[in-house]
């Protein structure tokens, strides 16, 4: 099913359709402030292990989950007074902020080191589907591992496509994912880069 959500003012009747999906196990293609993702409720095995099949993705390597402000990611991931300010001055944005994982995050989550990925997107349909969960979202590329990340809902891979149980058109993102940045130790390491500036990292 495909859902028209507006970007600026999502319609909380069409976000709280989607969230319905969410909690029966569904898994959903949506949009952020870069590409287009994948996403399930991070506490349904279900769900993570079906978007493991469509990706096509290494068991061993975990997805990261979109929280709806700071106070969620304290629940989620040990946040230092250092990691704080980073996190409060970059988000929302287009950032993975790779933390130390808590006890309640799901051990399919986490990797061998106990740490998690978590992104704050600056866009209002994921944050809204989030708040309305209650708790965070799986977030990954909506693509097969090793191909381009989805910009446009009208481009989505049929093979995918025909796998979700829903899809939310908020129009065409940036198409760039986002980049990722370690806080582990109190040291920033940048992972990956992508979307979003790094001049402020020495």
């Amino acid at each position: 099913m495909r859902h028209k959500i507006n970007p600026d003012n999502p319609q909380l009747r069409l976000v709280r359709q989607v969230v319905d999906s969410l909690r029966q196990g569904g898994v959903i293609i949506y949009p952020t402030d870069t590409t287009y993702g994948l996403g399930c409720d991070i506490f349904n095995p279900k769900g993570i292990k079906k978007i493991y099949q469509i990706k096509q993705r290494d068991p061993r390597k975990p997805f990261s989950f979109i929280c709806n402000d700071l106070a969620e990611v304290a629940n989620f991931a040990r946040v230092s007074n250092f990691a704080f300010h980073i996190l409060k001055r970059h988000l929302p944005g287009p950032y993975t902020f790779v933390l130390e994982a808590s006890k309640i995050v799901p051990d399919i989550l986490t990797t061998r080191q106990k740490t998690v990925g978590i992104r704050i997107p600056d866009n209002a349909i994921a944050r809204l589907i989030v708040r309305e969960l209650g708790h965070p979202l799986i977030t990954t590329s909506a693509n097969i591992s090793g191909e381009n990340a989805i910009q446009d809902p009208d481009v989505i891979d049929e093979r995918i496509e025909r796998l979700v149980d829903a899809v939310i058109d908020g129009g065409v993102s940036m198409g760039t994912e986002s980049s990722v940045i370690s806080l582990i130790d109190d040291r920033i390491e940048v992972l990956r880069e992508g979307a979003g500036d790094l001049s402020w990292i020495d």
